[in-house]
């Protein structure tokens, strides 16, 4: 029986865009700019983009051999956020969620 795993959909395309800014946001917090986490000379701020191009997209293209995250299935986005999601937890004590819209619709119930 052959496993074909889905495409992600538009809402995880969504999701993992906002994972990208939830995490530079959580880096920022705790004080660890991309110097600290990649580059040691210079103080660097993270954004969506450098979360995507500077963490995300390296492991993404080690683990699963694949350029664009548009290419990815669902359960090959769980894979890249999971070893991220290991590697800041381990050694910089950071954690931050994969969001959903659960967590999402907490959120925003909480700013109101």
């Amino acid at each position: 029986m052959e496993n074909i795993d889905k495409k992600r959909t538009h809402q995880q395309n969504k999701a993992l865009h906002l994972f990208f800014t939830m995490l530079a946001e959580t880096l920022n917090n705790a004080g660890l700019d991309m110097r600290k986490t990649l580059k040691p000379e210079i103080e660097i701020p993270w954004s969506s983009a450098t979360i995507k191009e500077y963490l995300w997209r390296p492991i993404q293209v080690s683990q699963l051999h694949k350029e664009s995250t548009t290419d990815l299935t669902t359960k090959e986005i769980d894979i890249v956020y999971n070893t991220i999601a290991r590697h800041l937890s381990e050694k910089f004590g950071v954690i931050q969620d994969f969001p959903s819209i659960e967590s999402i619709i907490i959120k925003q119930n909480n700013k109101e």
